[in-house]
């Protein structure tokens, strides 16, 4: 690679890829080939899908995707991935089919130079009690065993349940309850002293400027791709929030 390239990252979260939007699915793949081929690294901050049932999904659409990202990781860009609220069960089997490094929740990287904090941005949102409460359930060993070893046609049925049942809880809960809690914004930032959080699950794209330990910080919330592509460009000169059209 060569310098230019090096000095790139994107950042990505909030594709929620499904085989019923082949649109979103084409500008991903695209913006593989076309902006991140670019990168030295990617980062994926978590709902890569709409929904991820288990490494067992050997579905030509979840292997597209596989493909599409061994392919990149081929030609050189680094992929690192953080799982979201919609593809927590995302494993290691199919990390490694896509070439996907994964990170905890909350993870530390040197953004040249810049210590920052990436996550999905799920656990900032704690006023949300009903939702932290399933997420703690969830992401317990015994509820994902569980769930992992019914059978694939079952746990389809039952995600598809359980979206429609979320989509009207959501639409029942005002805006703010869906939105990150400031103090705990701060508490990550001081908890790992640093002055730069990047995530996405709020579907709220801007760059927040707030103080941290009475020195200036930034908080970036990364775009979904339910309307258009959406990824944070970052080099060692300039944080950029950007977007592309179906």
């Amino acid at each position: 690679m060569s310098s230019s390239v090096q000095a790139i990252t994107y950042f990505i979260a909030d594709l929620h890829l499904s085989e019923d939007r082949p649109d979103i699915t084409a500008c991903f793949l695209d913006f593989l080939k076309n902006e991140a081929i670019k990168a030295e690294y990617l980062y994926i901050l978590g709902d890569l899908f709409e929904a991820w049932l288990g490494d067992d999904d050997d579905s030509g659409f979840v292997n597209s995707i596989a493909q599409g990202l061994s392919s990149l990781t081929q030609q050189g860009t680094k992929i690192y991935y953080i799982h979201g609220n919609r593809d927590f069960l995302i494993g290691k089997k199919y990390a490694k089919k896509s070439g996907m490094i994964l990170l905890p929740e909350v993870t530390s990287i040197d953004l040249y130079g810049e210590k920052t904090i990436i996550m999905h941005g799920d656990t900032l949102c704690t006023k949300d009690v009903e939702y932290q409460k399933f997420r703690k359930k969830s992401r317990s060993w015994w509820w994902k065993t569980l769930m992992t070893s019914l059978p694939l046609s079952f746990r389809k049925k039952k995600a598809a349940d359980y979206r429609k049942r979320s989509s009207a809880a959501t639409a029942m809960k005002p805006q703010n309850i869906m939105d990150v809690t400031e103090s705990e914004v701060i508490k990550c930032l001081e908890n790992h002293s640093s002055q730069l959080l990047i995530h996405g699950h709020t579907h709220r794209p801007a760059v927040h400027e707030l103080k941290v330990n009475n020195l200036k910080a930034q908080r970036i919330v990364l775009g979904d791709w339910y309307q258009q592509g959406a990824w944070l460009k970052v080099s060692s000169t300039h944080k950029e929030l950007l977007t592309k059209n179906f």
